[in-house]
């Protein structure tokens, strides 16, 4: 049975060439914001190559992004910007100017500061008498809020299909996007890729092979925000964002990724680059120091909530345990080939181990404080935005059909057969998740508990749709985790035997805690906060590999405040 990360690999990688992506013109349809021209008659001396985009907003600025080129070779060209009340800015209320440079890949990011809370703005850019597109952006409130509307995305793998999740968030009333990882992939060309999305919608990227040098994740970049939809959600809605693994290599920890070799080179250089273009490509606010490291922080919304962004994935996370590598396994009795997984040392020797971290000392106790700030002043909610699932997640039970397929692989028989097992003896399915790190996750949910927080976790990764109740060590409710559907990255569906409704059904019988669980549709979340309750809805679209497609909303989900359970 192949993981999600492996699935299709067999498939190689092809060379197909492909333009950059300059986007030019490229606007939403639907947006509701004014197109500008690029050029001002004859050949344009700049482009704005890739949109616009909005982030990090706080109540009195946000970042502001774009990227130049320069008809010419040049290293250095300055780029103006107004903010204005109105699209057609005759109330522009603060500009300035900037640097487009070669060094930062031609991309300029802007702090636009002296903004008023809870407000909308339009912003654009202007280089050598070419004006950009018109974004639209919204400062974070102050005192009491009544609502909030949060869209949640993640994993967004470019040769899966089109973003059509992408165009319905651009065209939903929303306050804020967060992205919670896997805003990107870094394998070859024709790898992780669906036949019909490479060959006949022409959904290849650039560079041909992997992601490992600067310029490879400059040029990934470019290939990803080149596409229509990605522009649209970014200039319709300021994004909060975190990375996950992908946007580095798979299943990524602070020293190492299980997807790099050591014919790669060295693994921390390989993460100085996908860090810098990270912070090149989004509109992330960075640190005046420049410290490209750590990216956990946190945002008031008024009296409401508290959002506070984690990094489950690089900066505190010891290399994760592996089935294979660190589980012992005894012959079985009646010597057949698959051996019998030792369970219970496994749990007790490796699982459990105290030292295994997941968030690293400084960022729990950050977290620790600042959700104690939280609850101290009264706000409604604490809000974690992060990249993989708390809730527990069981191996499901299948059914025996699942092994009479003839045309199934002995390997892959073999192996569902081990996981079986190893379901009854209770280990979760997946160790990169915070199942694998059960001491941080005790260590979390109690502090959760202790400071009566009103948690709301929001988790990206696993590529399908989840409800979960959260409780500590103790069975104490700690709160409730929403798990956000992939934009166009495939579930369950791809790599599980049985129908979507019986693998939901083996999930949730297999899974403490888990309330709802979609296995195999791609879309995205909305949560809308008020001071009473939270909800939350997946938005499930009809399709990734046509324009043409409908939404699916499901029922919403009810959070009360102070219930720390789904109602």
């Amino acid at each position: 049975m192949r993981t999600k990360d492996q699935a299709e690999r067999e498939r190689g990688i092809r060379r197909r060439q492909l333009l950059q992506g300059l986007g030019i013109g490229a606007m939403a349809a639907g947006s509701g914001l004014p197109h500008r021209g690029y050029a001002m008659g004859g050949k344009a001396a700049a482009y704005f190559t890739h949109g616009v985009a909005s982030g990090d907003p706080l109540q009195d600025r946000v970042i502001l992004w774009t990227r130049v080129l320069p008809h010419r070779a040049i290293d250095l060209l300055t780029v103006f910007w107004q903010v204005a009340q109105d699209a057609a800015f005759n109330q522009v209320v603060a500009a300035g100017e900037s640097k487009a440079q070669a060094a930062q890949d031609y991309t300029v990011k802007v702090d636009a500061i002296g903004l008023q809370p809870g407000q909308d703005y339009f912003y654009r850019f202007a280089a050598l008498g070419v004006v950009s597109d018109t974004g639209r952006t919204k400062t974070l409130p102050v005192g009491g809020v009544e609502e909030f509307r949060l869209g949640v995305a993640s994993c967004s793998n470019y040769p899966q299909g089109y973003f059509n999740a992408y165009r319905h968030m651009a065209d939903s009333d929303l306050d804020l996007v967060l992205h919670l990882g896997d805003y990107l992939y870094e394998y070859p060309d024709g790898e992780y890729a669906d036949d019909y999305a490479l060959n006949t919608l022409g959904r290849h990227v650039l560079p041909a092979g992997e992601m490992i040098a600067l310029e490879d994740y400059r040029t990934r970049y470019g290939v990803y925000r080149s596409d229509p939809d990605l522009q649209a959600v970014h200039q319709r809605h300021p994004f909060v964002c975190v990375w996950d693994d992908h946007e580095i290599a798979n299943d990524t920890w602070h020293s190492g990724a299980e997807n790099h070799a050591e014919d790669e080179g060295d693994f921390a250089l390989r993460l100085q680059a996908a860090r810098q273009a990270y912070h090149e490509w989004m509109p992330i606010r960075t640190p005046a120091s420049g410290d490209q490291g750590p990216i956990y922080r946190h945002f008031a919304i008024g009296d409401l909530a508290d959002l506070l962004m984690l990094d489950t994935r690089i900066v505190g996370r010891d290399q994760q345990l592996s089935y294979a590598a660190d589980m012992l396994f005894h012959s079985s009795a009646d010597r057949q080939q698959v051996p019998v997984p030792d369970g219970a040392a496994f749990t007790a020797q490796r699982l459990q181990d105290p030292s295994r971290d997941l968030l690293g000392a400084q960022q729990e106790q950050w977290l620790a404080r600042t959700v104690a700030d939280s609850v101290g002043r009264g706000a409604s909610w604490q809000v974690l935005g992060q990249q993989v699932l708390m809730g527990n997640v069981g191996i499901p039970k299948l059914d025996k059909s699942a092994f009479d397929d003839p045309n199934m692989p002995v390997e892959e028989r073999q192996y569902i057969a081990l996981m079986q097992t190893l379901g009854d003896q209770g280990m979760p399915l997946n160790l990169d998740a915070w199942d694998g790190y059960p001491a941080s996750r005790d260590r979390v949910t109690q502090m959760l508990a202790d400071a009566g927080a009103n948690t709301i976790t929001l988790a990206g990764d696993t590529h399908n749709a989840w409800a979960f109740d959260l409780s500590d060590i103790r069975q104490r409710p700690v709160g409730v985790e929403i798990g956000t559907p992939a934009i166009t990255s495939p579930g369950m569906e791809s790599y599980m035997p049985g129908t979507p409704d019986e693998v939901a059904a083996a999930m949730q019988a297999a899974s403490p805690g888990l309330v709802s669980v979609d296995v195999s549709n791609r879309g995205w979340t909305e949560v809308t906060l008020t001071p009473e309750a939270t909800h939350s809805r997946w938005h499930f679209v009809s399709s990734v590999l046509d324009r043409r497609f409908t939404v699916r909303s499901s029922d919403a989900l009810t959070c009360l405040q102070g219930a720390r359970r789904f109602s």
